[in-house]
This record gives structure tokens, sequence and C-alpha cells, in this order.
């Protein structure tokens, strides 16, 4: 056999062993994709709140996320990632079993209302518990070496999950109607917690354990350049179909399909580069791709150099998380790895609920397009900051510089 079909056949059977973990994943995205885009309208519409509120109703699930990442790293690192896996899936049922009470409360606004933002935030939690979990899980049946790889396949199920999620979500309440979200979302979870139940546990890492106060500040830089990275997201995400419907083009939907495709097809093909080039390099290239495809929406004449401008900033951001976060999670000892990648995780919930209002007020000073000129300039100083820190780190590694 040859060395190079051998270590195909080695990271095939690495990606076997991370695919039933990062699964969990998938399906804890179900259950916050699912009812996404229908709840919103349920809160206006239904209830008779304001959009704002509406907003708010849905928006709270991110700040329970922000505020339990401690606990889930905390979890994972001396409970072990099954169980804080397992207890994410709880909380994924048990908001399933509140948004079918909020619904079933629909001729009282208020109840409906406060049943809701209790199933949100309790969603929110068992989000940050299932997530961070399923890496560290992943990471402990692979091996550190293969962080970049379970950090990857994590991110394509999460992103999957909300692409297939929000849709399905749409469909089920046409054929079915509100009262279903609650009962497919805490299938979802039970499904999930009867095929977690037969796979073996990975060790709970023992060692030496730094506070999160320590583990944050270790990993505050990256976290940074994540969040600066992240705005083109944001602003891609919440105002592409507004920059649309601005200018008159049709097909909105297509920039977002062509930025997931590209997003999922970049984290498929080149997730081997972290490990051959370094975090640090692959974050460099990522962010001046992410860079240009933003600028290349700034300044879209038609349609279609928008589309190629979405593709170009999928295709870039892709890297961003694992890249970072690999070196991020380097820096601390084995035994708080869980505490790092939730430390790390938190300035992606802040750049996403922060991009929102603040690119809101740009577009509403400058107009849509300037939107996506804030998010370039955030990627730029994302490619400064990233070489700031690979400079650094072959400063006290003692490595050549070489990009």
């Amino acid at each position: 056999m040859s060395a190079d079909s051998a270590s195909s056949r080695s990271e095939f059977a690495t990606t076997l062993q991370i695919i039933p973990v990062v699964f969990f994943t998938f399906l804890c995205y179900l259950t916050i994709g699912i009812p996404l885009a229908v709840l919103p309208g349920y809160v206006h519409d239904d209830l008779g709140y304001s959009a704002i509120l509406a907003g708010l109703a849905i928006s709270v699930q991110y700040f329970a996320t922000l505020a339990s990442r401690p606990l889930a790293g905390r979890s994972a690192d001396t409970l072990g990632p099954k169980k804080t896996v397992t207890f994410g899936l709880i909380g994924c049922g048990v908001s399933g079993v509140l948004l079918l009470a909020a619904v079933l409360c629909g001729r009282w606004p208020a109840l409906s209302l406060g049943l809701l933002v209790i199933s949100r935030l309790v969603l929110g939690c068992g989000e940050s518990l299932c997530g961070t979990g399923a890496i560290l899980w992943g990471i402990g049946r692979v091996g550190t070496a293969n962080n970049a790889r379970v950090i990857s396949w994590n991110g394509i199920a999460t992103y999957g999950a909300l692409a297939i999620g929000a849709p399905l979500g749409v469909a089920i309440v046409h054929a079915v109607g509100f009262e279903a979200l609650g009962f497919v979302v805490v299938a979802l979870a039970a499904l999930g917690f009867y095929l977690a139940r037969p796979i073996a546990p990975v060790p709970v890492v023992h060692g030496e354990r730094m506070s999160y106060r320590s583990v944050f500040t270790r990993v505050l830089p990256h976290g940074l350049g994540l969040a600066l990275g992240s705005a083109g997201f944001g602003s891609i995400a919440t105002f592409i179909t507004l920059f649309y419907a601005a200018r008159h083009w049709p097909n909105a939907a297509l920039s977002l399909t062509v930025f997931g495709t590209l997003f999922v097809g970049s984290r498929l093909l080149f997730a081997n580069t972290i490990r051959t080039y370094g975090g640090f390099r692959v974050a460099i290239v990522s962010f001046a791709f992410e860079c240009a495809g933003l600028l290349m929406l700034w300044l879209a004449p038609e349609p279609h150099f928008a589309l190629a401008g979405a593709a170009l900033t999928g295709f870039g951001f892709a890297l961003v998380f694992p890249a970072l976060g690999v070196e991020a999670v380097a820096l601390v000892p084995p035994a708080s790895r869980g505490a790092a990648l939730s430390a790390y995780s938190v300035f992606l919930d802040l750049s996403l609920g922060i991009t929102g209002p603040l690119a809101g007020y740009i577009a509403g000073e400058f107009g849509y397009a300037s939107v996506f000129l804030f998010a370039a300039i955030a990627s730029a100083a994302a490619v400064a900051l990233s070489m700031m820190l690979y400079l650094r780190h072959t400063r006290i590694s003692g490595a050549p510089a070489a990009l």
C-alpha cells in the first residue's frame, strides 16, 4: 500500500470517529434553526407585539449562550464531554416543551411570550453545552493533532443544520401549524439523547486547571480576531436581502446559498492546511479573502458581482474559527481545553450580537452597501492582528517567520 493511500485511509478513519459526535451539534442546531424563521412572525402577528420585541424575544437566546459559555467549558473539563453534550440535549428538549406550552397558551399573549422567552434562554444554555462538549468529545476520540479537523466538522454541522432548519421550520408551520414545532424539537433532542448513550465517553483530562479569567485573558487576542472576522458573516446574514431589495435585484437568497456552499466546501477541502501551515498563516490568508469578498459586495454594480463577493466571503470566513481556535487552545493546559474553547467562542457570540445593531446604524446613516465596507475594514484589521500574533508566536518559538 502506498503512503498516500495509507494516509487517505487514516484520514477517512479519523473522520468516521469525528462525525458521530458532531452529529449531536447538528441535532442541537436543528432545534435552533427550525423555529428561527417563524417565531418572529408568531410574536408579531399572532401575539400582537412590536417587531422590536419580536426580535428581542429571539435574540435573548444568544445572551443565554454567551452567559453559559463558562459553565459549558468547566462542565466539559470536569464532568466530561459526553455528559456535557447530554445535558445540552436535555436543555434543547426542555426548550421544546416550553415552546409547545407557549404556543398552546397563545390566547394569553403575555404568558405565551414569557414561556417563549424562557424557552429561548434554556435553548441558549443547551447550545453552549452541546457545542463545546461535542468538540471536546471529538478531540478526545481522535487526539489533539486533529483539533482543526474536529472544529471544522463541528462548524459544518452547525451551519448545515441552520441552513436546513430554517426552511424546514417554515414548511412544518405551513403544513401542520406552530404546535408541531415543539414536538419536532423534543423529538430531535430525544433522538440525540438516545444515540449518545452507546457511544463511549472519553476520559476526563486531569492536571493543572487555569481559572476561567486566566484562560479568557490568554485567548483574548485570538478571540478579537474571530470577532473582527465574524462581522462579515453577521453583515451578510442580516443585511444581504435588504441590500438586494434596495437595489431592486432578484434572488437575494441565492447569495446566502453560495456563501454557505463555499463555506462548507472550503472547510471540507482545506481543513488540513491548518495542520500543515499553522493556524496563524491560514487565518491571515482567510481574512484577506474575506476582506476582498466584502469589498466586492460594497462596490457591486450588478447582482452577479455581488454573488461572487458573497461566495468569496464565505470561502474566506470558513477557516477563521478553526485556524485561530487551534492556536488559542494550544495556549492552555490539556485540562483547560474546554474553558479555552468556551472563552474563545464568546467572541463569536459577542460579534454577532454587536454587529446587528451597529451595522443597522451604519446602514441607516450611509446606506446598505456601507455595511459591507464596515465589515471589510474589520476583516483588514483582523489580517493585521493575525500578522502580529504570528510574528509574536514565531519570535517566542524561535521559528522563522516566513509567510
